[in-house]
């Protein structure tokens, strides 16, 4: 897989969003930097041979300084290893070939990784049990088997699986449609309205009133008023 040449403007989407997927290298480099002409060949060859299993993404410095001053990278080559947007790894200067090698193999996913998203690929609900009892906290296994628990009316095992992992935005909005099931046939409003007047002394009336704003996301014009509404019922 060629590497890619990154700037300013496409750093968000070819680095910290692509990193969410894959691990990303960004060698930073310049035209007159002779160190980065050594090290460069060499990353590249090493990153070409994992066959997409981890991305190469070069910034040529003098063109984008503002990815640079947001590495605060003092000098180049400087190398610097992504996931899930975060930099997890690095090094300055032009490695030899077997440290570079290392690295790069050390950001590569196992072979049970890989095992395990194959399986949640697949996406049915054998295949992702399976991928659960080989890594039980798995959020992207746990996230896509209470969507199929739900759609076959077992909410309640849904909503014990989510209950394994750390709340996040993907879960709570899984979890609220356990809870509240489909979409009220007023399109929300209604429920709303006559929840409001309970939030401040019934747990449930709260508890569903806040998923009922889960389920229509932040984008919802309507979404923020409701919320405001309930701030001040409840204090």
């Amino acid at each position: 897989m060629a590497a890619i040449d990154v700037t300013d403007a496409t750093f968000q989407a070819e680095v910290i969003d692509k990193s969410q997927e894959v691990a990303v290298v960004v060698d930073l480099w310049a035209p007159w930097c002779g160190p980065c002409k050594t090290l460069g060949p060499i990353i590249e060859k090493v990153i070409d041979a994992t066959d997409g299993k981890v991305v190469l993404a070069k910034v040529n410095v003098d063109e984008n300084p503002g990815i640079a001053q947001a590495f605060q990278a003092q000098s180049i080559p400087a190398v610097y290893a992504l996931k899930d947007g975060a930099v997890v790894d690095g090094f300055i200067g032009a490695y030899p070939e077997h440290e570079v090698q290392r690295f790069v193999d050390s950001l590569q996913p196992t072979e049970e990784q890989v095992a395990i998203k194959e399986l949640i690929d697949a996406g049915d609900e054998g295949s992702l049990r399976i991928a659960l009892s080989r890594e039980p906290a798995n959020e992207d296994a746990i996230v896509a088997l209470a969507e199929l628990l739900i759609a076959d009316g077992n909410n309640d095992e849904a909503l014990a699986l989510l209950g394994r992992i750390p709340e996040s935005d993907r879960t709570r909005h899984v979890a609220a449609l356990a809870r509240v099931g489909v979409a009220p046939d007023d399109d929300y409003d209604e429920q709303l309205t006559a929840l409001l007047d309970q939030v401040k002394t019934d747990d449930e009336a709260r508890q569903k009133y806040v998923d009922l704003l889960e389920l229509m996301g932040p984008n919802d014009p309507r979404t923020a008023d409701y919320r405001r509404q309930l701030t001040s019922r409840l204090y």
